[in-house]
Order: structure tokens, then sequence, then C-alpha cells
């Protein structure tokens, strides 16, 4: 894909051509997830699969956070880009690297000291405090080689070569299951291997990663002169790429706080809030790839000029994302049984009525979900970092409000009755600055 290629053509197709690796991608993440479960569930039993699942709510708040700086820095990178300076870009590939590192090794070095006092905060059993920590004193020490990833993986998304991002992390993926079952399966090193698969994997993309723009893009990546303490850009970044951390954060504690109401409704509701959030965890990656295309053609096209194509991109990107939202709402709806029992089996009966109340009622609300994620995907793209985290945290906090208000007397519900009505607070309040910034612009 040439420099210019975003910049004019066919938004429509290039919208779909961003979008599709970046779903792919998120599909792959998504099996993944549910693959590594089920290796070490199945070679080291109950205790350390209850363990890992412990560490992963922290781990994956670590991985929000960094995840969520990667994707503000590839916001400037896509201007800079669309802008044709190269130098800035070279210079801004350099300053994110290094705040990278500084905020992962802050992060490591912080929850390695205090892991321990976490372990206990999260009211860890004492069983499990061992494979816990085992695990996640690797998971700790490897962050820079995550964050690493998530860098070079912006740098090439900013670029809109969202397929080579796509093949590092399906071999990344490929390499991780493979050391499970070589650590864990043969070696048996327990959780430890778990965590190390997960860790080299990530170091093994970042490589391919660099390599890959090495050979391919060699005027993006920094050299000796693009070195130094770049004041300006180094604020930017951390604006830009402090406050996306802070919404993925939000949005993942929020979910936290949405599973302790879940909690109280005993072991069918939480089976079947578990099942339903992972065919929803699928669902969401239509909308939120769609968002993240619509964020690449908006940065690069600002970046350059054409304010009519960052106009453009939106309608056509939000066109997009209602028609496969629709889609995807009819087939929740419908095939909300079907799908709940590959994950619960078809001998649980409360929980699958628990679980298809909750989807199908849920699915009617999706079109604003939908319109949330081509919504944020076009205000990142502009740069209006505090826009998306404020719709995010109103949504996750009403949410949360909420849930916990009529859980008690709706059941699950109640959860899929107060995430519709924060998707719609949510889209209210992009929708009006939306047209406060258009009419801004058109005077």
């Amino acid at each position: 894909m040439n420099q210019t290629s975003l910049l004019s053509g066919n938004i429509r197709q290039q919208i779909l051509t961003l979008a599709v690796p970046l779903l792919l991608g998120n599909i792959l993440q998504q099996l993944y997830n549910t693959a590594d479960s089920l290796i070490v569930g199945r070679f080291l039993g109950t205790n350390a699969f209850a363990s890992v699942g412990i560490s992963g709510s922290l781990m994956n708040l670590f991985i929000f956070i960094l995840d969520g700086f990667c994707a503000g820095i590839t916001v400037i990178l896509g201007q800079f880009y669309g802008s044709g300076d190269r130098k800035k870009y070279r210079e801004e590939v350099f300053t994110a690297l290094l705040l990278g590192m500084i905020i992962a090794l802050l992060i490591a070095g912080a929850c390695t000291i205090f892991l321990d006092p976490i372990l206990d905060l999260i009211h860890t059993p004492e069983e499990l405090v061992s494979y816990a920590e085992s695990y996640l004193f690797i998971i700790l020490a490897g962050l820079p080689f995550t964050c690493l990833y998530n860098l070079f993986s912006g740098v090439l998304r900013s670029i809109g070569d969202t397929k080579a991002a796509l093949i590092f992390l399906a071999a990344a993926i490929t390499m991780n299951i493979a050391l499970d079952f070589l650590f864990i399966g043969i070696i048996g090193i327990g959780t430890a291997g778990a965590a190390a698969a997960t860790v080299l994997s990530q170091l093994f993309s970042a490589v391919c990663c660099f390599l890959y723009l090495r050979d391919n893009y060699p005027g993006l990546l920094f050299q000796k002169e693009d070195l130094g303490v770049h004041t300006e850009l180094m604020s930017q970044s951390l604006h830009f790429g402090l406050i996306s951390a802070l919404q993925a954060s939000s949005l993942y504690i929020g979910k936290l706080l949405v599973q302790g109401s879940v909690n109280t409704l005993g072991t069918p509701g939480i089976a079947a809030y578990t099942a339903a959030t992972r065919i929803e965890g699928f669902a969401n990656s239509f909308g939120d790839s769609g968002g993240s295309a619509i964020s690449v053609m908006v940065s690069q096209n600002l970046g350059a000029g054409n304010h009519d194509r960052v106009k453009k991109s939106l309608k056509w990107g939000m066109l997009l994302n209602w028609a496969v939202g629709i889609i995807v709402s009819l087939l929740m709806f419908i095939g909300s049984d079907q799908a709940l029992r590959l994950f619960l089996g078809s001998s649980d009966e409360l929980a699958l009525h628990y679980g298809n109340g909750y989807i199908r009622l849920i699915s009617l609300f999706y079109i604003f979900c939908f319109t949330g994620s081509a919504y944020m995907g076009y205000f990142k793209g502009r740069g209006h970092m505090l826009l998306a985290f404020f719709g995010t945290t109103g949504h996750i906090l009403l949410r949360a409000a909420l849930s916990a208000l009529w859980i008690g007397k709706m059941g699950l519900s109640a959860i899929a009755v107060a995430t519709g009505i924060g998707w719609m607070l949510c889209v209210t309040y992009l929708t009006i600055n939306y047209v406060r910034i258009y009419l801004t612009e058109k005077n």
C-alpha cells in the first residue's frame, strides 16, 4: 500500500480494506484467549486454571493501558504520515518508543515490588497465590516486549498496512499456542510456562514487525539524526497516549465493576454472563474494527488537509457499521441459543435461560454500540481524545451504576438494559459534539 493510497480513491473500498484485517485480528485474539484457557485447564488442573484467570484480570488491565497508549500514538503517526512530514514521523516513532518503554518499565517495576499486596487486595485464595505469582512475575517482566509489539503494530496501522499487522498477529498466536504445549504439556513448567509462551510470542511478533518495517518502509524508522528530546512531541504523545490509555483502562475497570454485580446472581447467572460476554466479544470485534479503520482514514486525511475526505470517511464508515451492526444484531437474536450451547452445554437449562434473555435483549441496542464505535474512530483520528474518553467513561459509569441498582429485581436483564442505556448516552454525547464541531468549522 503506497503512501497516498488513503488520500484519494474510493473511500468505501479503502475502509473495507483496512477493516477486514483488523476484524480478523480481533477474532484471532478471541480464539486464542479461548484456546489458551483450554490448554492451561487441560494440562495443569483446576487450581492453575483459576490462578491464570485471576492473574488475567490484572494482566489485561496492564495490556489495556499499554494498548491504549499505543493507539493514541497511532493517531499522531497517521497525521504525520498523511501530511508527508517523514522527519516528524521518525522523530515521533523514537519519542513514542522512549516513552512507551519508560511507562512499561514503571508498571512492571511497581507491580513486581507490590505483587503480594496486590494479590491480597483482589482476595486471591492462598492455594492459588504461588501459581499466580510465578505467572505474573514473568508477564510483568515481559511488558516492554508487549509495548514494543503494540508500537510497531501501530506504525503499520498508521500507514494503512493492516494486512501485515494481521499476519504478524497470527504468527504470534500460533507460536504462543505451540509454546504452551511445549512448556506446559511436554516440559511441565506450569503456569510459568504459559506466561513465558505469551512473552516470547510478543517478542517474536515485535521483531517480525521491526524487520518488516526496516525492509519495506526504511524511511519510517528513526535514524541517528532523529534521536533527541523532542519536547513538543513528548507533550503531544503524553496527551494523546495517556488519555487513550485512561479510556481503555476505564472501559476494563467498568467491566470489572459490572462483573461484581453479576457475581451476586450465583453460579447460573455468572456462567450465563461469562458465556454471553464471549459471544459479545466476537460481535463487538466488527464494530471496533470499523471504528479503527475510520480512525486511520481520518488521521491520514486530516494530516493531508483533505477535510472533505475526513467527513466522508465518517459518513461511509458509519453506514458500514450500521449495515454490519444490523446483521450482527439479527444473528445474535436468532442464534443466541445455539451459540450459548457451545460454552454451556445442553444440560445447564437455567444458565441457558438467563443467557438467552440477556443476549436477545442487548442485541436490540447494538445499533447504538456500532454507532458509538464509528464516532470513536472519527474523534480519535481527529485527535479529540478527551471526547472519546468522556464518552466511554460516561457510558461505563452509568452502566455500572444502573447494573448495581437494578440487578436485584431484574437479574441479568439489568446488565443488558444498563449497557444499552449507556450506549445511547454515549452516542447522544458524541453526536452533540460532532454537530458542534461541524457548525464551528462551517462558520
